[in-house]
């Protein structure tokens, strides 16, 4: 038994075999980690990611938007008020979806379960123990999106087949919200109550005033930069943009896309240093 040197970590060898397929592919494996625990949770996930859609579809497609058209209202953004909110709330579902494995996801694996210290022990990086939970995120995210997106198509209220961008695009909203919070969540030694207390006063407010159920614009000046700010504002803009070919200024389009993959990568490079001290003090 040797070891040979690899940055600051050492790779153990055996009979001169170096674990270079884990080290290659260290992320997929903890991916792949990750789906194995879903079957304990799927019927719930599958519910979730069923009954959602319906409902949103049949409160604010047919529910509120009766009221709104019956008011002399033709819609709003020159479409109906289903084809307005339904890209909103994809993009929203994604947020919560990756709210939710960039919280309690984190912890678990750090203090609950401590399987990224036994992951840590072995020849996977904390580099690829991060990768690997963003895989199993986008995974999930496009799993639940993609059911979303479908009951919405057989529902027209997402057209075919532009709006199939919307998935794509949902999901990155939900990675440049998700990956700043794991970040956070990595520095988290003990849960008293912090994940409760984003939910109310960052994902509530943001979900409220990023132009989901109505415009941003109708919004006093005041409180419109909450929007201006938040990575679901900036996925729902695009998200309409495929849905119902919503028309923005070729140079706002370009603004959206950069700020969620700066909110991505910025995210992702902290989360990383944050992830490797805590793994390797």
């Amino acid at each position: 038994m040797s070891a040979v040197a690899s940055g600051t970590r050492i790779t153990a060898t055996a009979d001169g075999v170096r674990f270079d397929r884990s080290q290659r592919w260290g992320a997929w494996y903890v991916a792949e980690h990750e789906l194995r625990r879903v079957p304990g949770y799927k019927w719930s996930m599958l519910a979730t990611a069923i009954g959602s859609p319906l409902l949103y579809l049949l409160a604010f497609g047919v529910g509120l938007a009766t009221l709104i058209t019956s008011g002399g209202n033709a819609g709003v953004d020159g479409v109906s008020y289903a084809q307005f909110v339904i890209p909103a709330f994809l993009c929203a579902g994604a947020v919560g979806t990756a709210t939710e494995e960039f919280t309690f996801g984190v912890l678990l694996g750090f203090k609950w379960n401590e399987t990224y210290l036994g992951m840590n022990a072995g020849p996977i990086t904390p580099r690829q123990i991060v990768g690997g939970h963003i895989l199993f995120t986008i995974i999930r995210m496009a799993v639940t999106s993609g059911i979303f997106l479908a009951i919405a198509m057989a529902f027209g209220a997402i057209r075919f087949p532009e709006g199939l961008l919307v998935l794509p695009i949902a999901i990155l909203g939900g990675l440049a919200f998700g990956i700043p919070i794991a970040a956070y969540s990595t520095t988290i030694r003990e849960d008293r109550g912090q994940f409760a207390v984003i939910g109310r006063t960052v994902v509530l407010p943001m979900t409220l005033f990023s132009g989901t159920v109505f415009p941003i614009t109708q919004l006093p000046i005041w409180l419109q930069w909450i929007g201006w700010i938040s990575p679901l504002w900036h996925s729902t803009q695009l998200a309409r943009d495929a849905a119902y070919g919503h028309a923005e200024p070729g140079w706002l389009t370009l603004i959206h896309i950069v700020v969620l993959v700066v909110l991505i990568a910025i995210g992702a490079a902290v989360e990383v240093r944050l992830a490797t001290r805590r793994l390797n003090r």
